[in-house]
């Protein structure tokens, strides 16, 4: 049973979700009755519009388009769990040090993603590469929506390009998965007893003080039952560390609830893709020609730079929107094709 302060604290949160819904209905409905009302006085008064005024109306009718557009979006981001923050994970492939290195380049273009939208990120743990970026790494994303987007990021992303580890300079094709999994407040119940969970501790890596590097302050948490594995080196403290493992758990352990029941629901329908090797869903290709592809969508750019350096919305509204109207993956011609 909740508590009343859990009570509380999830009314608090459904009034002020119901509040940023509202809000831009009503300017939306004020940008179109400000153009509506300026025409009618014009059409009253049998004047013609002067250029001031064609432009007060212009921008009235663009910012409800806007608005109209901000609206559709919200209703496509309407989950039970799409307001909320996120852990996003870049794990990479087969391929050693050409692997690591693209999962570092996944992870700037989240990073880079990320402060575009004005969102808070926080590295919650990682493990280096063999000489270029990560084997894995995971972010906490704190923003409005957060997952409601990033959740559109899950999956292998492929890339192609000329290895710069190559000494003969040949064409490489890597794959990183990419998992990105709700954050849960404490007002949903999950039923995790401690029991069930191996607590390992171990030494920080990366650059450390006197303390980060000679004390086991990171922790390491093994869900028995499903074998789910979660870790952080973030904080300086064990507590600390063992505080966030907790919250990441249980963000984990609800994910993957939610998992079973739509899958229960609906047999894995198929347009929805598996985070496995072969089944990717976005080509990156930068040789011999540069092209971004999603699989699912069909959306692509030749923009590449733009792309990693974190222009993604094009990418994550297509799949919002294909998702919202049951049409996701009829638009797309193959994945092989690039």
């Amino acid at each position: 049973m909740w508590s009343d302060n859990q009570k509380a604290a999830k009314v608090l949160k459904e009034k002020k979700e119901l509040q940023l819904t509202l809000e831009p209905c009503d300017q939306t409905r004020r940008s179109l009755d400000d153009a509506l009302t300026l025409l009618e006085l014009f059409r009253e008064g049998g004047d013609v519009l002067d250029e001031d005024s064609r432009r007060e109306v212009n921008s009235s009718i663009i910012n409800a388009d806007k608005g109209l557009k901000a609206l559709r979006l919200k209703k496509m981001l309407s989950g039970e769990l799409d307001a909320s923050d996120a852990y996003i994970t870049v794990h990479a492939g087969a391929g050693g040090t050409e692997a690591c290195d693209w999962a570092g380049m996944l992870a700037r273009m989240y990073l880079q993603y990320s402060k575009s939208q004005n969102y808070n990120i926080t590295t919650t743990d990682f493990t280096e590469g063999d000489g270029a970026g990560y084997r894995s790494i995971t972010f906490e994303i704190s923003g409005p929506n957060a997952y409601g987007y990033l959740k559109a990021e899950n999956g292998v992303h492929r890339l192609v390009r000329i290895s710069p580890f190559d000494s003969n300079a040949r064409r490489h094709t890597s794959f990183a998965s990419v998992f990105v999994y709700p954050i849960i407040d404490d007002t949903i119940e999950i039923n995790l007893k401690m029991e069930d969970v191996r607590v390992d501790t171990y030494r920080s890596s990366g650059a450390g003080g006197q303390h980060v590097n000679k004390v086991e302050s990171a922790v390491r948490m093994t869900h028995n039952p499903t074998g789910i594995v979660v870790s952080c080196q973030q904080e300086r403290s064990q507590i600390q560390n063992r505080e966030k493992c907790l919250k990441m758990l249980r963000a984990r352990l609800y994910d993957l609830e939610m998992q079973k029941r739509q899958e229960e629901a609906d047999k894995l329908n198929a347009t929805k893709k598996g985070i496995s090797w072969g089944s990717q869903i976005r080509n990156y290709v930068f040789q011999p020609y540069q092209l971004v592809k999603d699989v699912r969508t069909g959306v692509s750019t030749s923009a590449i730079q733009k792309v990693m350096d974190g222009d993604l919305q094009d990418f994550i509204e297509a799949y919002l929107m294909q998702s919202s109207d049951g049409t996701l993956g009829q638009h797309a011609s193959g994945g092989d094709d690039v």
